[in-house]
């Protein structure tokens, strides 16, 4: 089930619930005859409650002023923009008068805008550079990034493909910048039989401005953005690489858990040894910190100045808080207990609440 269709699951039974509690308020025909009787007869022997209109008025509009109203502005990551998307469309559900949009322009692209004043929050599949601080610091904006989820960055393969495991060694000798590896064969010590080795690797990943691929490139061959020249850039689509290798038995690329957890009946996830033994992408294996080191944490990045405002704060806290859910509609992996009792810290510390 795709990520759109699951929201649209969640948003339906969320919709049928509302419906059910309101009709689960309602009192039968007899009853209210019965009160009505009650209340006028009452009515001949005692005052009516010395209840103005400038009252009940002035509890309307405090009840209104309570209500959360204005606009949150996200952008940034392909990773981390199906998750943001859920938590809006639920957020929003919740608090009508609020508008919550999310754009995807990769992590770098989003920082830009981020830096710039242009975005309430950046979503993130990596940490944020240096330059991008300073970048931040010079327009007066203070950040931190909010762990909204975990991922297991996975390495696909065609289903026909017979390897099953890859240690970070193998993958550099395939991905790093100075490789020449065109076949199977070619690799180190992989688990393959003869007749697999002559066939050729072709290879697709995300383009600069992905914030997965800053993440892969260091981990994988010790320099972000360091990578062989003649792969193929399937931008912030990470479904392009999906459709591509499941109709390649050669083919190899890398992308989120989720798009490899829509994806299990056309392409297959290698399991990682990054020095332990092979490990498989699984979210029990992200939690428990086995499944390293392609194992990661997903951000939404956001300011102080955007947190100044009451409806961006609730927006994070709700998002925080339901993180399992989120997580489990956009195909990642849920927040640890730890982890969502540290990040409402950051909210808080960030909002100055």
């Amino acid at each position: 089930m795709t990520s759109t269709r699951k929201l649209a699951v969640v948003a339906g039974a969320l919709g049928m619930s509302l419906v059910l509690a309101a009709c689960g308020g309602s009192d039968s025909s007899s009853d209210s005859a019965e009160e009505t009787t009650a209340a006028t007869t009452e009515e001949t022997t005692e005052e009516a409650p010395e209840e103005t209109v400038e009252e009940t008025v002035e509890e309307t509009v405090e009840e209104t002023a309570a209500e959360l109203t204005g606009s949150i502005n996200l952008d940034g990551s392909s990773t981390v923009g199906p998750l943001s998307e859920v938590a809006a469309e639920l957020f929003m559900q919740e608090n009508p008068g609020v508008q919550v949009t999310v754009a995807v322009s990769g992590t770098g692209g989003g920082f830009e805008k981020f830096c710039n004043g242009e975005t309430d929050g950046n979503n993130a599949s990596r940490q944020i550079k240096d330059e991008e601080v300073a970048n931040c610091e010079a327009n007066g904006i203070t950040a931190d990034n909010i762990t909204v989820a975990n991922d297991a960055l996975t390495l696909l393969v065609n289903q026909d493909n017979p390897l099953q495991c890859i240690t970070i060694e193998q993958a550099n000798q395939i991905w790093g910048p100075d490789s020449t590896v065109a076949t199977w064969g070619e690799v180190d010590g992989l688990d393959i039989p003869a007749d697999f080795a002559d066939t050729p690797i072709a290879l697709y990943g995300p383009g600069t401005d992905s914030g997965t691929f800053d993440f892969f490139t260091d981990i994988v061959n010790g320099e972000e953005g360091a990578i062989r020249i003649d792969y193929t850039s399937i931008g912030e689509d990470d479904n392009a690489a999906v459709t591509a290798i499941s109709g390649d038995v050669g083919a190899m690329g890398y992308v989120p858990f989720a798009f490899y957890q829509e994806s299990l009946d056309l392409v297959k996830g290698l399991e990682i040894d990054g020095g332990d033994g092979c490990v498989a992408p699984t979210p029990e294996n992200v939690l428990n910190g086995s499944y390293t080191p392609l194992g990661r944490e997903l951000y939404v990045y956001a300011s102080d100045a955007a947190l100044s405002k009451p409806e961006t704060v609730e927006f994070f806290n709700f998002y925080i808080n339901n993180a399992a859910d989120i997580a489990s509609v956009a195909g990642a992996v849920g927040l640890s207990p730890e982890q969502t009792e540290e990040q409402l810290a950051k909210v808080a510390a960030l909002s100055g609440s």
